[in-house]
């Protein structure tokens, strides 16, 4: 169950954002959210490579210049950005400013985005352990299973929804 840690970054994952030692976080994926016009979320994948904690509530985010999340970001100034860590899924919720965009001789320009942490959501669940951002597994399945056979035959059954 999601529950509000605050708007700092929790020392649990602070450590991720820290620019320090990229190579020990080679793989880890997070999910940037931001919105469309056409109010669809949009889902882009980044690396540790690409944001960095500048204090306890500030990030910097470097994005392709002409993607989908910089444009969606530069419009709403809002995004949640998204991470499985250490057994638990967390979502921290953010403001986003666009800056001055960055000039890399590798990469060539970048946008800048300055994120301010407005909350984070922890997310537990007691029932489960989460291995990975889209993997896990049950700790009692014969409690569980039950539960989610329930849940499937009233999806089942449930009328659709009004268009």
């Amino acid at each position: 169950m999601a529950r509000s840690v605050g708007q700092a970054i929790p020392d649990s994952i602070r450590p991720l954002f820290d620019g320090a030692d990229l190579e020990a976080h080679e793989g880890l994926t997070l999910l940037l959210l931001t919105t469309t016009d056409a109010g669809w979320p949009h889902l882009a994948m980044l690396s540790v490579g690409e944001i960095v904690a500048v204090g306890a509530r500030e990030l910097r985010l470097a994005l392709w210049l002409n993607s989908t999340a910089t444009t969606n970001l530069a419009r709403t100034g809002q995004a949640t950005l998204a991470l499985v860590h250490a057994e638990a899924g967390y979502s921290l919720r953010c403001t986003a400013r666009r800056g001055a965009d960055l000039h890399l001789e590798r990469s060539g320009r970048l946008a800048f985005f300055a994120l301010r942490v407005e909350d984070v959501l922890e997310d537990i669940a007691p029932y489960a352990v989460l291995d990975s951002g889209v993997r896990f597994h049950l700790k009692e399945p014969d409690q569980v299973l039950p539960h989610w056979r329930a849940t499937v035959a009233a999806l089942r059954e449930a009328a659709p929804p009004a268009r």
